[in-house]
């Protein structure tokens, strides 16, 4: 079947929306500039300044990558309940706000590689029975599998046989608490993390377990001087891959150069440097 004949007036109509199409495209794909949402209100990874400008851990380290890739790049507070929907539909080209890697948020959207990597830690009275703990001080990293994990929670599930432990309700470090300290422990469920430092400060339970960065943040408050780590942080592959940055599935190309970037400031020690700054320990992921 052969097509219509298209006059001089169509055929230039369809050239101009063509050319208007292609460049639109360009312009999108040119990435001169680059919106990124935070939260604003998850100190110290991002937090909101008195002047109103976002500070903290990530909008530092927004601003190194963005100079490595020679992108201009604004900084906004979104709330987080609209941070993936914002995304999807175009408010923002990047989210930056601890997004831990997930399979189901992979069916969303696309992450870069991993910035962060998080561990867990049980904390303690400074001068409790449970101050101390063997590691205090080490870093290890758990794989998730019992023979590989089973010599290091030995050790603890002696050390905490007959306490107990407070954790925080619907986090992934429930399931690891129940799974390895059930038998030998008590174990305590708290809506808030602030709810089991109380108890903690109060000596009703033992030890807490919750996010290291969580605790710093927490010591550093008044009534929790009396609060320390105790015991190695954990991480590793039991808590998945990290912590990344969030992009449209369709932008391969924005996520290309993000990664880029980041392996760049990994490979140099500026995560590790700002984590430190920040966190008061280096949660960049082992390389």
């Amino acid at each position: 079947m052969h097509a219509p004949k298209l006059s001089a007036t169509t055929l230039a109509l369809m050239a101009a929306m063509a050319t208007s199409v292609l460049s639109g495209q360009a312009e999108a794909k040119d990435w001169q500039s680059v919106t990124i949402a935070l939260e604003g209100a998850y100190e110290p990874w991002n937090l909101t300044n008195p002047d109103g400008s976002l500070g903290g851990f990530e909008p530092e380290l927004a601003a190194n990558l963005c100079a490595r890739m020679k992108v201009k790049c604004k900084l906004i507070a979104q709330d987080w309940d609209g941070m993936i929907a914002g995304l999807k539909v175009g408010k923002f080209d990047v989210i930056m706000d601890g997004l831990a890697v997930t399979e189901e948020r992979k069916k969303e959207i696309a992450f870069s590689v991993p910035y962060a990597s998080t561990p867990a830690v049980f904390a303690a009275l400074k001068n409790g029975r449970s101050a101390n703990l063997s590691g205090t001080g080490k870093e290890i990293s758990l794989t998730g599998r019992a023979a590989t994990d089973k010599p290091a929670m030995d050790l603890l599930r002696k050390e905490l046989k007959g306490k107990t432990i407070g954790i925080q309700t619907g986090t992934a470090f429930a399931p690891f608490i129940y799974t390895n300290f059930k038998e030998v422990a008590s174990i305590r469920e708290y809506k808030t993390a602030a709810e089991h430092d109380m108890d903690l400060q109060a000596g009703r339970i033992d030890v807490a377990f919750d996010d290291a960065t969580y605790f710093v943040s927490a010591f550093a408050r008044p009534d929790n001087k009396t609060l320390a780590f105790t015991g190695p942080k954990i991480g590793g592959p039991i808590w998945g891959v990290g912590e990344a940055l969030g992009f449209r599935q369709a932008d391969t190309d924005l996520k290309a150069r993000f990664d880029v970037a980041i392996k760049a400031a990994l490979a140099d020690g500026t995560v590790k440097k700002l984590s430190e700054k920040w966190f008061k320990l280096n949660i960049a992921p082992k390389q």
